[in-house]
């Protein structure tokens, strides 16, 4: 698979006010990474630990006016890395425009998102099933772009007890363990990008 191979994009409703983008951001792929190569040079990837004392899988690193970051105390937005005690890098205005398009696509008019959070999965990492809830106002919309090699993504219901449906993700789509693929995106290698705006503060 290139990176910037030709797809048609589609829409599909996965539940109400849930949809699948495919192929959504494969025509402005090449600027959104050498976007995503300055914030990570300014604000490096690292694994972070959970309350529990977890270390995380995935590497994260965050860019916007909020960043999302976990440790001993807690799951939090906050405005400066806590690593180098600087503010986030600037979101740049590509992934502002990605967010908005694809927010808009779904029928979430005017999103403006002030927290994107960038992980890297390796082969073999992985995100539990989880819930967003950290946000101020549940009316805003959560985008989530992912580049790179396949991953299932796992979307659960209202209801712990909801068995959760299982939706295959491909580069340029807007997780269970990532596996080795003959389908590799030469400008990430074997890995995964995963990018989570939202409207946080």
């Amino acid at each position: 698979m290139d990176l910037f191979a030709s797809q048609q994009p589609s829409k599909q409703e996965i539940v109400k006010d849930a949809f699948l983008l495919q192929g959504f951001a494969l025509s402005t792929g090449a600027l959104i990474l050498a976007d995503l190569l300055q914030v990570i040079s300014a604000a490096p990837l690292r694994n972070m630990v959970t309350p529990g004392g977890f270390v995380m899988s995935v590497t994260m690193t965050n860019c916007g006016t909020l960043g999302w970051v976990t440790d001993r105390t807690g799951y939090r937005y906050t405005a400066h890395d806590p690593v180098s005690g600087k503010p986030w890098p600037t979101m740049p205005d590509s992934l502002i425009t990605l967010a908005q398009q694809a927010a808009s696509e779904a029928g979430f008019d005017a999103f403006l998102p002030d927290a994107c959070l960038i992980n890297q999965y390796k082969v073999g990492a992985r995100m539990s099933l989880h819930q967003d809830k950290n946000e101020l106002d549940f009316k805003q919309p959560i985008v989530s772009v992912s580049l790179g090699l396949p991953a299932i993504f796992q979307f659960g219901g209202l209801a712990r007890a909801d068995k959760p449906i299982r939706i295959p993700l491909n580069h340029g789509d807007g997780v269970l363990p990532l596996k080795a693929d003959a389908h590799i995106v030469p400008a990430l290698g074997e890995y995964r990008i995963n990018l989570t705006f939202r409207k946080a503060g």
